[in-house]
């Protein structure tokens, strides 16, 4: 049996930031870090407009957690070509703004950057991946540069990749629906706004509690059953530029080649019919 809930990126703006609520966050995070996460705070983050139609298509949110270490989430619906660079700024823009003035370097915080995209962000077969910042020989790319014994102590810290910034990528949409583990079941949820009964990962349980369309206020199922349709509507144009482009990108290409190449050689290569290749040659 599956339950129909609300998006996750929905449920960000308006469900997530309730402490009683912290403990779905928390679970996903469990999921996907590999340790324990107790949050003790909703922070102020860049995008949080209250509107029912989001400006640039995206939500975030950031949480501080126990260890005083922060955790910034980023949903993104829309294609952004320079989305890598904006990781990037948003978590240099979040040590910027933390670090207690006069206190040193050693006040640096500790920055997650969880990134949800439901859009072909670069190149790879994965679903999911991981970033961190290593030091490694030059010559002897096994040596992997650590801290001294005196920097792990002062500083509570193992490898230097401790003190910078940890990337995870989740492309949603790569995901075949196949969940093989529990961190499998909270991307089933992110693609599907569904969670089946046998799902056990943390988190899950009292999300299909508070995240239940059902159990929605009327004004708010209304927004929300609107603001769904919106987005769809808009992937739906998106969808439909994006195919025009690349058969505008076709015929650019079959005239170019109109005088090196025979006109079925060229429709194989374009996919263009020989009709579209014999009114393109008139």
């Amino acid at each position: 049996m599956r339950r129909k809930l609300v998006s996750f990126d929905w449920a960000m703006k308006k469900i997530l930031r309730q402490k009683a609520n912290f403990v779905i966050l928390e679970g996903f995070l469990t999921e996907l870090l590999k340790f324990d996460v107790k949050i003790e705070e909703i922070l102020e983050s860049e995008a949080n407009q209250e509107t029912e139609d989001d400006k640039f298509n995206r939500v975030d949110l950031l949480a501080k957690n126990e260890k005083n270490e922060l955790i910034l989430i980023e949903v993104q619906h829309s294609s952004e070509i320079d989305y890598f660079h904006r990781m990037l700024y948003g978590t240099s823009k979040l040590i910027t703004e933390y670090i207690t003035k006069g206190k040193g370097y050693t006040k640096v915080k500790k920055v997650y950057s969880v990134n949800i995209v439901y859009f072909a962000l670069g190149q790879g077969a994965d679903y999911v991946y991981y970033g961190k910042t290593e030091f490694r020989g030059l010559y002897n790319r096994d040596d992997v540069l650590s801290p001294s014994q005196r920097q792990k102590e002062d500083f509570n810290i193992e490898t230097i990749s401790d003190i910078y910034p940890e990337y995870y990528v989740l492309r949603v949409n790569q995901f075949n629906d196949i969940a093989k583990n529990t961190l499998d079941e909270w991307i089933y949820f992110l693609k599907n706004e569904e969670i089946e009964d046998r799902f056990r990962a943390k988190g899950l349980d009292e999300a299909k509690e508070a995240l239940d369309v059902m159990k929605l206020e009327d004004k708010d199922r209304a927004i929300y059953k609107r603001r769904e349709e919106n987005r769809i509507y808009k992937e739906s144009l998106l969808y439909t530029a994006e195919k025009k482009g690349e058969e505008k990108a076709k015929i650019e290409i079959a005239k170019n080649l109109l005088d090196l190449l025979d006109i079925e050689t060229i429709s194989i290569k374009t996919g263009l019919s020989r009709e579209d290749i014999e009114n393109i040659k008139r």
